[in-house]
């Protein structure tokens, strides 16, 4: 169904917030009706306690429609309307980045209702915040003391080492690797990365914007392909803060994380020893690389 009369997403619907969307023909841009962050947050009080911590998150959450096709997926999209989604995504890294006080900029995607997607239209969310968040907050940890021990980048010297091992890459082209890395804790876990160093979409090349389009449509296909249904995960890509600093040691990547395990009703939950004590693996990152690489490179819908 491409239109959907009933989606608050959706080309001329009203959305929940009591907003009209306009008849949008590509990519559609807006405020999110009820963001997270807003521009301006009061202080909190201060607690007398020393154990009891709370600071002010000022920013903003936008809300990015990618096509006016209510049916479409990224898989299911052409390349050159996801390489509109991708110039939004830098045009949008610019603009919120001139803001002095943002310091972050998240950029992720909710596919489906298993990973509490409240709208099969396809979009994406990006959350503009005060403070560098802790899990990008962690990895500029670790990429600056790894860049301070070996004198050179993480995951630049990673790429290396999945490059010459070969089995654990999922796919790939001209600028981008996609693999199951080394660490993955979801089944089907996979890490995109830049071949060249680049801190963020501002560092991108014209044919990168379009090689990161096509590798997105790649993985996101051959995800669609391994149980034959429109795959569900979270999505993200992790870049250089926008904090005033200097960020050298940053290599722009991407998180894909899905919770399917054997099937497209069969899913990775997270309990027991896994919650209490560390994740455990339930097939390797080898023969998880290797199923998604052997998934055809065609929709399965296009049989």
């Amino acid at each position: 169904m491409r239109y959907d009369p009933q989606c608050y997403l959706c080309p001329g619907n009203t959305r929940a917030g009591g907003h009209t969307n306009p008849h949008y023909e590509n990519v559609f841009i807006f405020d999110n009706d009820y963001a997270a962050l807003l521009p301006e947050s009061p202080a909190p009080p201060a607690d007398a306690s020393p154990l009891l911590r709370a600071e002010r998150e000022r920013g903003r959450c936008r809300v990015v429609c990618f096509h006016p096709d209510h049916s479409l997926t990224l898989p299911r999209m052409k390349l050159d309307d996801i390489r509109r989604v991708v110039d939004t995504w830098s045009e949008q890294y610019e603009e919120l980045s001139r803001n002095p006080e943002i310091r972050y900029i998240q950029i992720f995607e909710n596919r489906g209702a298993m990973m509490g997607a409240s709208n099969p239209h396809p979009h994406c969310q990006i959350w503009a915040t005060e403070h560098v968040p802790d899990e990008p907050a962690e990895e500029t940890e670790a990429l600056k003391a790894y860049q301070a021990e070996h004198h050179s980048c993480l995951l630049c010297d990673y790429v290396k080492v999945e490059s010459e091992a070969k089995e654990r890459i999922v796919c790939e082209n001209e600028d981008f690797l996609v693999v199951v890395p080394w660490w993955a804790v979801w089944p089907f876990e996979t890490l995109v990365l830049s071949r060249r160093h680049l801190g963020s979409l501002r560092d991108f090349s014209d044919r990168e914007k379009t090689s990161l389009a096509d590798i997105l449509k790649q993985t996101t296909t051959r995800y669609d392909n391994l149980f034959e249904t429109s795959f569900p995960y979270t999505m993200g890509f992790h870049q250089s803060p926008v904090d005033g600093e200097e960020h050298p040691e940053w290599h722009f990547h991407a998180h894909f994380y899905p919770p399917l395990l054997r099937s497209a009703t069969v899913r990775k939950f997270m309990v027991g020893f896994e919650m209490l004590g560390m994740p455990q693996r339930d097939i390797t990152p080898e023969s998880a690389a290797e199923r998604l690489r052997s998934v055809p490179a065609k929709h399965f819908t296009l049989k």
